[in-house]
């Protein structure tokens, strides 16, 4: 695992490349594209846990902070949905460069899945799979659930809550629309979440292949890849159930598990046993 540094001097993003084992080399890639705020930190070490066991089993890999998070320039207010598609591209020429393959599969988890959704027609030269896990489709139903996170956690942070939290979430669901557990959501940002919306927009490209894992009760995302089916006859869509432990939205505490084995196993066969 190497530290880098890459990008523009305006815009620079750091990452960690995980080279492929040289005794099970490949010549395959995998881009690694993370969720939001909190759901990134919560789901950090199951990016490390996946990344290290690609890479040893001969993927090269890039996991990185976009523009405005982790260790990459820019504050969170700076967060931008179409920035952070280019940081996509960015990172997956970056990676392609490093490694020497021609192509690369992309996952993502929440956000992260829909980025790389957005991030896919840039790509250049193009993506060959995308893997994408709990896929955020709804932008207003995502900030409400973001919200309620938010007033969720500050009753459990004071000893005597609020009650005007509730009242004010209960009167407006996107009354906390601009923090969610600690890391901000500027308005513009908010605008582009608002405006997500379980459409295709424009087709997939012919022979991508695409998985998608929706939890338990999703409508949004069989719907969706009905529609992306339609609409794009030369890829290949496949929409799966997947019901796993993880809480996006939790802190670490006893019984509540940082890396699912199941859902580490599932992601695996996903990326690399499709390859």
């Amino acid at each position: 695992m190497t530290p880098i540094r890459f990008g523009s001097a305006q815009r620079e993003l750091a990452g960690f490349f995980h080279a492929a084992d040289p005794r099970r080399a490949s010549g395959r890639a995998a881009l690694l594209c993370n969720p939001f705020g909190h759901e990134a930190m919560r789901s950090h070490r199951f990016y490390r846990l996946l990344a290290d066991r690609l890479s040893r089993q001969g993927v090269a890999v890039l996991r990185f902070d976009y523009y405005g998070t982790g260790d990459s320039q820019g504050d969170d207010e700076d967060g931008d949905l179409e920035g952070w598609a280019q940081d996509i591209v960015c990172a997956q020429q970056e990676l392609l460069r490093r490694s020497g393959a021609a192509h690369s599969v992309w996952f993502g988890a929440r956000l992260g899945a829909r980025l790389a959704l957005l991030a896919a027609p840039g790509a250049a030269p193009g993506v060959s799979r995308l893997v994408l896990w709990d896929t955020v489709f709804d932008g207003r139903g995502y900030l409400q659930e973001l919200g309620r996170a938010q007033v969720d956690e500050l009753e459990q942070a004071f000893i005597i809550p609020d009650p005007g939290w509730r009242r004010a979430l209960a009167n407006d669901p996107l009354a906390f629309a601009g923090e969610s557990l600690g890391f901000a959501i500027s308005k513009p940002m908010q605008r582009q979440l608002l405006a997500l919306a379980p459409e295709l927009g424009d087709p997939l490209a012919p022979g991508l292949q695409l998985s998608l894992m929706a939890p338990p009760g999703d409508h949004d995302a069989p719907r969706w890849a009905a529609r992306a089916r339609a609409q794009s006859p030369g890829a290949t869509i496949g929409c799966t159930t997947f019901q796993h432990p993880l809480i996006w939205t939790s802190n670490p505490f006893a019984n509540n598990e940082m890396v699912p084995a199941q859902a580490l196993q599932k992601m695996m066969s996903e990326i690399h046993g499709h390859q």
